[in-house]
């Protein structure tokens, strides 16, 4: 008896393709994580020991960023399906474990450094002379701090490591752009505790590897045709 979810064998056979809009994703995550480090870098203080003056006068701008926050996310999940994809039959277990692991734990970490930063805000709203003066905002706001500035910042470089090492033995990327994802990584392993603005040049990274794999399927294209 046929089974009934056999349609024939050009459905049963066809091989899954990554869609196009893969290839963009990484594009759209550099340009919206972007503007989430800029809108939350205007508003709150780096010092994570300030007294939370900025729930009175930029909680705007911080909540538009946490609102981006999700979109970031799967955006970074389809260009990390991307370079997968790209990567194909080239793609070596070792590297490849560090590569996605590195990839989700960023992800957890951010999508919980935004959650924390979203409940001091809505505990703000019900009890505003409360919270700024109690410990429970110190501790939020510390956790956040941490979570973003130490945990965040050390797994994009190993991130960018993980996705360097492996432009470079398998060509995916160019060579120029797998070792500047090296000084990148450094920048951010050293820089972090020196220079406010150093998370920006993850997202630019990204925004550079999308545009390079973008210029590969058009060549491709071209090729084909």
């Amino acid at each position: 008896m046929r089974d009934s979810f056999d349609d024939g064998p050009g459905v049963t056979h066809a091989r899954l393709r990554t869609p196009k809009a893969a290839a963009i994703a990484g594009v759209v995550f550099a340009v919206l994580l972007f503007a989430v480090f800029v809108l939350m870098r205007h508003s709150v203080p780096r010092d994570p020991l300030e007294t939370g003056a900025w729930l009175h006068t930029g909680a705007t701008n911080v909540v538009i960023a946490l609102n981006l926050v999700p979109f970031a996310g799967v955006a970074f999940l389809w260009f990390v399906g991307a370079l997968r994809d790209k990567l194909g039959q080239r793609e070596d277990q070792f590297f490849a474990t560090v590569f996605l692991g590195s990839a989700l734990l960023l992800l957890a970490m951010l999508f919980a450094a935004a959650a924390v930063v979203g409940a001091i805000i809505l505990a703000f709203h019900a009890a505003p002379e409360v919270l700024v003066n109690s410990a429970t905002f110190h501790f939020g706001r510390g956790l956040a701090y941490g979570m973003i500035n130490i945990y965040v910042v050390k797994t994009a470089s190993v991130f960018m490591i993980t996705t360097s090492t492996i432009g470079l033995y398998t060509g995916f990327t160019p060579r120029w752009l797998a070792l500047g994802g090296y000084a990148v990584a450094a920048a951010l392993l050293v820089g972090s505790y020196f220079f406010d603005w150093s998370l920006l040049v993850f997202p630019v990274w990204v925004l550079l590897i999308s545009v390079s794999i973008l210029a590969d399927r058009s060549a491709a294209t071209r090729t084909r045709s």
